[in-house]
């Protein structure tokens, strides 16, 4: 996942690496303690300190929808009225799933700063993974990120178990791991 060493070690224990399901999962009970116990003064290392609240709560909201527990990410983004707050929000309603939910809010987020990379890192993904579906072949385009578009994929293979399932669970890795990094850069500053 990301650069642990940037991270407080409460925070890097925290980043595995995990395939989250399209839909809402079952929380990772074992995890909940730790989620628990976090604030946003545990993104800071010493010599750091938070630049923006709002940033920190959107971090501590994708922790949570990390281990799966939606309601709890839910409580915490809805509270936060930046294009940060509304993209976690949007991913939880992809996932939860509610799908007009969701694009509700991906057009409260609009043309967010990550989506280039994160195009570029979908179509890398994409190549790797072989045909994709007609349905499918905008993932290839790293020239633009269409989350519309992934919600409705996302809907088409959830519980599918297909290689499209597969990809379209590394493409929402990426974009949590480009989001959780984008919030964490505006969090903590030193």
């Amino acid at each position: 996942m990301s650069a642990s060493n940037i991270y407080p070690e409460t925070i890097a224990a925290l980043l595995q690496a995990r395939l989250m399901p399209l839909g809402p999962g079952q929380p990772v009970l074992e995890q909940r303690p730790s989620l628990e116990r976090l604030s946003p003064d545990h993104l800071v290392k010493p010599g750091q300190a938070l630049a923006d609240q709002s940033a920190a709560e959107c971090c501590l909201a994708g922790l949570w929808l990390l281990y799966d527990f939606l309601d709890e990410c839910h409580r915490i983004c809805q509270r936060i009225p930046t294009a940060e707050g509304s993209y976690w929000h949007a991913i939880m309603h992809r996932r939860e799933p509610d799908e007009g939910n969701s694009k509700y809010w991906w057009r409260r987020v609009g043309n967010h700063a990550i989506f280039p990379q994160l195009a570029r890192e979908a179509s890398a993904l994409a190549s790797k993974s072989g045909q994709l579906p007609s349905y499918a072949t905008w993932l290839a385009n790293e020239q633009r990120w269409d989350p519309f578009s992934f919600v409705d994929l996302c809907a088409t293979v959830r519980d599918t178990g297909s290689p499209l399932e597969v990809l379209c669970q590394q493409i929402q890795l990426a974009e949590w791991r480009l989001l959780f990094d984008y919030c964490y850069a505006r969090a903590v500053v030193g």
